[in-house]
């Protein structure tokens, strides 16, 4: 009999990853954009290179970490709610079917690695990962549901995530207008 546990870490150590090959490229950004200001300098009297490069990598993953881990939270969430309005599946087997599209992820987290040196290779390896596993359990699921219900569940998860990040997205140039109107020089010109 085969263990349904084999894979459960599989999701704690893909958030590892993606939040290391992150938090790497965030450093290397970082120690740029310290050096252009001049604050790397003032930074190297107390730590050496490799102590100021470690140090970041340890903030920045594990600000990225609790940013994945609270993606996954989301996600997971907003599935299940799906899920629940549209799964006819009372014993549970389609939710254990759908928990294998966590190799997805891991092997998506392993071939992040090769992107390091670019956010748009990174943001790219992620969002494709994401995209398959979405086709995967979509596809994994509608085995147990119809096809009203494959297509009620699609319409309820893609909705939600856009209204999600077109509130968040809403709220960030709200934000960004609000700091530059309060600018001084930037904000008031007056002739």
């Amino acid at each position: 009999m085969k263990n349904p546990y084999i894979f459960g870490y599989l999701p704690f150590v893909t958030i590892v990853l993606f939040s290391l090959t992150f938090g790497v490229y965030t450093v290397g950004v970082s120690v740029e954009l310290f050096k252009g200001i001049g604050l790397y300098a003032g930074m190297r009297e107390f730590l050496t290179d490799i102590q100021l490069r470690i140090f970041l990598l340890v903030i920045y993953a594990l600000l990225f970490f609790m940013v994945f881990s609270a993606l996954k939270l989301i996600a997971e969430t907003i599935h299940e709610t799906a899920m629940l309005f549209f799964s006819k599946d009372v014993e549970g087997k389609s939710y254990s079917e759908a928990r294998g599209g966590n190799v997805i992820y891991f092997f998506g987290a392993l071939a992040s690695v090769g992107g390091i040196n670019s956010i748009s290779l990174l943001t790219a390896v992620f969002l494709l990962t994401t995209f398959i596993y979405f086709v995967y359990v979509v596809f994994k699921l509608s085995k147990y549901m119809t096809i009203v219900s494959t297509i009620g569940l699609l319409v309820f998860e893609i909705l939600v995530w856009a209204i999600l990040v077109s509130t968040i997205i809403y709220i960030l140039l709200k934000l960004y207008n609000g700091v530059i109107a309060s600018l001084p020089f930037i904000g008031s010109k007056t002739d």
